[in-house]
């Protein structure tokens, strides 16, 4: 029998199921060495001619793939979360969480703060 993925509430998948997936995606920086960036903290990306990410705190990076290039892996990133989570709801490892009402939902609400420049 394979690996397994074990949940606190004592349930388990095939570890094989998440194989090869990260919560990051892997980039070039435009001088040559990769570096992961989680896309969550993508704020914008411009191509200006270089592409450039902004993150929401500010942060700026400069790498050598194109925008579209970039685009490509930011969708491919969420595509694979969404395939994880139906996997997950489908197996009946994960039960969707009760939202109660729509106040209840408001106050889990995390506002993020943008840095000053």
């Amino acid at each position: 029998m394979g690996k397994t993925a074990r949940f606190r509430d004592g349930r388990s998948l095939p570890a094989d199921d998440f194989k090869g997936r990260t919560p990051v995606i892997l980039l070039t920086r435009l001088n040559g060495p990769e570096f992961a960036l989680n896309p969550d903290l993508i704020e914008r990306a411009d191509q200006t001619p270089d592409t450039v990410i902004t993150l929401v705190d500010g942060t700026k990076y400069i790498i050598a793939e194109s925008l579209s290039e970039f685009l490509g892996l930011v969708r491919r990133y969420r595509a694979e979360l969404i395939a994880d989570a139906e996997i997950l709801v489908s197996s009946g490892t994960h039960r969707l969480p009760s939202t109660g009402s729509a106040e209840s939902d408001q106050a889990r609400v995390v506002r993020l703060h943008r840095q000053e420049r």
